[in-house]
């Protein structure tokens, strides 16, 4: 877990960068003359340029899918304001490449904007396949628009590759052992179910509702109805509970209506007269805002 944790902090830079937003600041060359500035600096052998055909992508790489729209934007980016953090490989004497050990990304879109050289860390020190796989899977992990099921595959590839438990990965990443299991009841779905998961047709807390019921192909039906009408989430609860032969309760007037969130944690919205969303987003900004001013004052939540 010590080296997961060590590969958060690694890699949490790097992310930034892939989705073109930039912290780091370049690095300045440091002046063939001697200069006062240059006192203490040294430059690092384990950083340059190389010619971007030198580099390969990782065969063995969990992440295969990149929208071809962010190549573009994070090119037209590169373009305007230059690759501000490298990319990170390591050479492999059999292929004769650099291999991409972190920045896939980036170095697709240093290609996409045309330009011949990339920025790159050199990884010298001797890397096992499985702390490559582990840095990979932490990083695709670390991405904001990583898909449901690449996420969850991500977790189970990790899990395997530690020999960990669901709750391990959640405390080696930070985030909630829910949240882990529930995306990784999403890869018991049928294959069709997991593509309209990720291609946006069917929230993810809806398919997790849908793996409550035993029969693949009642999922499937399911899915593919709650994708065709746009099924809310709380549709999806009471479809699933008639399926599963539960006695759904009686239609209440008003609203009723719960939103789940991945730390775990459940929204519930009530109201004794029909609401539309309009009114439900006010309502809870108002919330929002309560909850900010007793966090401003010291209010303790028990």
């Amino acid at each position: 877990m010590a080296s997961t944790r060590n590969t958060l902090e690694q890699l949490s830079t790097n992310i930034h960068e892939s989705m073109g937003l930039r912290r780091v600041e370049p690095v300045t060359p440091l002046s063939p003359i001697s200069s006062a500035k240059d006192i203490g600096r040294l430059p690092l052998r384990t950083f340059g340029k190389l010619d971007v055909d030198r580099i390969m992508p990782d065969p063995q790489q969990p992440r295969v899918s990149f929208e071809d729209t962010e190549i573009e934007r994070l090119a037209r980016s590169i373009q305007t304001h230059g690759q501000l953090h490298p990319i990170r490989v390591r050479w492999d004497e059999p292929l004769g490449k650099w291999i991409i050990v972190s920045g896939e990304r980036r170095w697709r879109a240093t290609k996409s904007a045309g330009l011949a050289k990339i920025d790159c860390y050199f990884v010298e020190d001797k890397v096992s396949d499985a702390e490559v796989r582990e840095q990979q899977l932490v990083e695709n992990l670390l991405r904001k628009d990583l898909k449901p099921i690449e996420e969850a595959k991500a977790y189970q590839a990790l899990m395997e590759l530690n020999g960990w438990n669901g709750k391990q990965v959640a405390a080696a990443l930070h985030v909630s052992t829910s949240r882990v299991s529930r995306a990784l009841a999403l890869l018991d779905l049928p294959e069709p179910v997991q593509q309209r998961i990720d291609d946006g047709t069917l929230s993810k807390s809806s398919a997790y509702e849908i793996t409550k019921l035993p029969d693949r192909h009642v999922q499937s039906d399911l899915a593919k109805e709650a994708a065709n009408s746009a099924m809310s989430h709380s549709q999806a609860v009471r479809r699933v509970k008639q399926r599963r032969g539960k006695k759904s309760p009686n239609p209440r007037k008003g609203l009723h209506q719960v939103f789940y969130a991945d730390n775990g944690i459940t929204v519930t919205v009530a109201s004794r007269s029909q609401v539309n969303y309009h009114e439900v987003e006010q309502a809870l900004l108002e919330v929002i805002d309560e909850v900010r001013h007793r966090i401003k004052n010291g209010i303790q939540l028990y």
